[in-house]
Order: structure tokens, then C-alpha cells, then sequence
């Protein structure tokens, strides 16, 4: 077994602690039986099924850390870079659940998406709260001692903010069933998925990774946040990417975006290419649930060819965020190549 499967196995032993610890606090505390087994089976269908990537950068990030200064990880420093780390998945999760309601999402990570449980539905509004909840108890129960503890608390609430703010833009640009293609710009765009992405999948586990190593220089935070920002926006134009051309099977879920009416980079991209003629085929058919409208848009999408548009962009962000992540030298490169290594040329 390779370093990075022995990480994802101790990773899911520790999921298994702090789950087993959240359930055992509500027996303690004395929720009803009801409660209790709903609690258990709602945190296991909707926090430990995703690729991981954000809470095992903590890992990564405070081995990168630690190996700049010539250090090794201890066993406590490990845990609680893991503890951590699944800190991010729970926020992950209560994102997810409420973002698939929003967008009234059919799958999610190859299962259908929690609110489509015949007996959850609108319960799954406060199963999200519950979640974003849980991640301040393992918080406090692991990490309330440490030096760094309110400069976690506070980066989570700064993050989750952030996202929120994202995550306002993408809706109330193109709500589901309104299409205003004049809304739909590279600016309304990018403020999208730097806000709704980039801060929580990278910004977020690379400070907290720096914060329990004791970093304290506000240059490096800095310089994280400017790397993280282009690391988000390149994964973001990837999901936008596989939203249309990924495979169900491999992704986890079927692609909605041109039907949910999203602001997402291809349609952005085609608006910019597009003669007149085919923007009307555009304001005709996009946003529409309709299975014809979406084929058109999608032939469209082969018409003006931004397959090899993405592939293009695909590796001119790579040799950009290479360069600046070499060239700079105020963090060590491996806190984020181990980030864009796991997205470059992903399917899923």
C-alpha cells in the first residue's frame, strides 16, 4: 500500500471517529432515538462519498510545510491535520445538499441527492445547517487548545461567507427558468467562481494547513489566497467543462448546467464567438428543461468548437500556475502542487 492509499485509509478511520463522536454527543446529550439514528445516517450518506481532495490537502499541505523546514509530521500533528481536514468535507457537505436543492439536482456523487430521499425532501435544509454545525464541534473538541484555534474558527466563517456570496452571484444571474444573456458575462463569471469555489476548495485547506504549522506572516496568506484563486478558477472551468462533455458514470452525476440556465464558462465563451444567427439559437434554447433545446445548445457548442477552446485554456492556466508557483518563494511549491497535480486533465 502506497503513502497516499495508507493516508486515504487512516483519512475515512478518522471520519469513522468523528462521526461515531458526533452520534455519541447526541446520545449523551439525550436526543431522541429518531434523531439520533437519522443524524447518523444523514452525516454517512452525505459527507464521506466525494474524491476527498479538500480535506487531504490539509495533509498534504502540512507535509509540504513541514518538509520546507526540514520537519517530519508527528502522529498528533497527522491527526489533527486530518481532523481538520474532514472539518472541510462537512462544510462540503451542507454546501452540497443545499446547492443540489437549489438547483433541483437529480444525483450527486452516484447516488441521488439527499433532499430526493422520499422521507428527507425540505428536512434536508436543516440536515445542512446540522452539518455546517458539526464542523465547529470537532473543531472545539480537537483543536480548542492550540494557539491557532480562533484563526481557524474565524477562516472557516470567512470562507463560508465568501462561498455564500458566490454562491448568490450564480443564482440571481441566471435563475432557473429567466434567461438574460446580457448577465452572462467573462466578469459576472469569474467573481462567480472565485467566490463559490476557489476559497473553500483551495484557499481554505492551504491556510489551514498554515495556520496549524504556525504561520504567521500575512505576505504568505497573501500569496496563498492569489495561487488559490487561480488553482479555483481553473477547476471551476473544468467542472463547467465535464458538466457538458463528462461522462455521467465517471463524474457521479448528470450534467444540468445548460438546462439549470447556469452562467457557466462555455456559454460565456460561445456568447463571445457567436455570429448573430447563432445567438438566437442560444436565447431560444438555453435555460429551457427541455431534452431538444439542450442537444441544440450542445451541437452549437460542437459548431463553434470549444472543446479545443477548453483544451487550449486547459494548458496555457497549467503552465501559468506552474511558473508561479516555481517562481515565488514565500510558500513552499509542494503546499499547492499536490493541489493542481490531483485536478490537471481529471475526468471527474
Amino acid at each position: 500500500m502506497g503513502a497516499k492509499d495508507d493516508d486515504k485509509t487512516r483519512f475515512m478511520a478518522v471520519f469513522r471517529e468523528l462521526a461515531d463522536g458526533l452520534v455519541r454527543d447526541e446520545i449523551d446529550d439525550r436526543q431522541v432515538k429518531i434523531a439520533v439514528e437519522w443524524i447518523k445516517r444523514m452525516i454517512d450518506y452525505n459527507v464521506p462519498h466525494g474524491k476527498l481532495n479538500r480535506g487531504l490537502a490539509v495533509v498534504d499541505g502540512v507535509r509540504a510545510l513541514k518538509a520546507a523546514k526540514n520537519e517530519t509530521v508527528d502522529e498528533e500533528e497527522l491527526k489533527r491535520a486530518m481532523v481538520v481536514g474532514w472539518c472541510i468535507e462537512f462544510l462540503q457537505a451542507y454546501f452540497l445538499v443545499a446547492d443540489d436543492i437549489m438547483d433541483e439536482s437529480v444525483t450527486r456523487r452516484g447516488q441521488p441527492c439527499w433532499y430526493r430521499q422520499p422521507d428527507v425532501k425540505m428536512t434536508a435544509i436543516n440536515d445542512g445547517i446540522l452539518l455546517e454545525m458539526m464542523l465547529y464541534k470537532c473543531l472545539k473538541k480537537y483543536c480548542k487548545g492550540l494557539e491557532c484555534y480562533a484563526d481557524l474558527v474565524e477562516l472557516f466563517h470567512d470562507v463560508t461567507y465568501q462561498t455564500a456570496s458566490g454562491q448568490l452571484i450564480d443564482l440571481i444571474t441566471a435563475p432557473i427558468g429567466v434567461v438574460d444573456l446580457s448577465k452572462y458575462t467573462m466578469e459576472a463569471y469569474m467573481r462567480i467562481v472565485t467566490y463559490k469555489t476557489a476559497f473553500y476548495t483551495f484557499y481554505l485547506p492551504a491556510a489551514c494547513a498554515m495556520r496549524l504549522c504556525g504561520v504567521k506572516d500575512e505576505a504568505a496568506y497573501e500569496k496563498a489566497n492569489e495561487i488559490c484563486i487561480k488553482l479555483g478558477q481553473f477547476f471551476q472551468i473544468q467542472d463547467d467543462y465535464l458538466d457538458c462533455y463528462g461522462d455521467p458514470e465517471v463524474i457521479g452525476k448528470i450534467g444540468t448546467d445548460i438546462q439549470d440556465n447556469k452562467c457557466g464558462w462555455l456559454v460565456v465563451q460561445a456568447l463571445l464567438k457567436c455570429t448573430d444567427e447563432q445567438r438566437k439559437i442560444i436565447e431560444e434554447n438555453y435555460g429551457r428543461a427541455d431534452a431538444e433545446c439542450e442537444k441544440k445548445i450542445k451541437a452549437l457548442y460542437v459548431d463553434l468548437d470549444l472543446e479545443a477552446t477548453y483544451k487550449k485554456y486547459e494548458e496555457e492556466s497549467y503552465a501559468d500556475l506552474r511558473s508561479i508557483m516555481e517562481s515565488q518563494k514565500v510558500l513552499p511549491e509542494g503546499l499547492f502542487g499536490a493541489m493542481l497535480a490531483k485536478i490537471y486533465k481529471r475526468q471527474k
